[in-house]
């Protein structure tokens, strides 16, 4: 069953990189249920090396604020949510309860390069997830990449032993603060036919 073009628009012909915020919050329901849905989507033997952090108090966004590029304060400062989506590097530790068919822990454990880039790969598709399933429960995007990473590791993930990769704000945008839609590539000039 394919999805009608309603749902097409919605997750992406419509949807937006918003930089503008309405002040309706994000409930801890609806951050719950994006996860329950961002988590079905598929990774290397069922890996899930995301780790998700909303940040959403003053005194946590406080805390990412030296770490944000100059042009992105404002925007994750007005956000309901801002998100750190970052990776668990040691994610195969989980493996005999995520993949419980092989000894997968055993395919990464004294691999470090491939469990690196395991965990980067898969986590920034879990982050993919996320995006499609904000916009899929009603929740604006706002990703970005302007960031200091080791400042935001050492204030929110040390302790953990996670790694950031990317943030995303989320909250109802005000389409205000909406910039032209850039242009795409077409189809030949990305895509080869072999």
């Amino acid at each position: 069953m394919a999805l009608d073009d309603a749902a097409l628009n919605l997750l992406f012909r419509d949807a937006r990189t918003h930089n503008k915020w309405t002040d309706q919050p994000v409930t801890d329901d609806e951050l719950r249920a994006l996860f329950d849905l961002l988590k079905m989507g598929p990774t290397s033997a069922n890996s899930s090396p995301a780790r998700f952090l909303f940040v959403r108090t003053p005194e946590a966004k406080e805390k990412l604020r030296p770490a944000l590029s100059a042009g992105n304060v404002d925007k994750t400062m007005a956000a309901p949510v801002t998100v750190i989506v970052a990776h668990d590097p040691h994610f195969y530790d989980h493996l005999p309860k995520l993949f419980p068919h092989a000894d997968a822990r055993a395919w990464f454990s004294g691999n470090y390069d491939l469990a690196q880039e395991t965990a980067l790969r898969n986590g920034t598709l879990q982050g993919a997830y996320l995006i499609i399933a904000a916009r899929a429960l009603g929740l604006d995007c706002g990703p970005m990449s302007g960031f200091d990473k080791a400042q935001v590791d050492t204030a929110f993930l040390s302790d953990r032993g996670w790694k950031s990769n990317f943030l995303v704000n989320l909250g109802h945008g005000d389409p205000a603060g909406l910039l032209d839609r850039s242009p795409r590539f077409t189809f030949d000039e990305a895509c080869l036919l072999l």
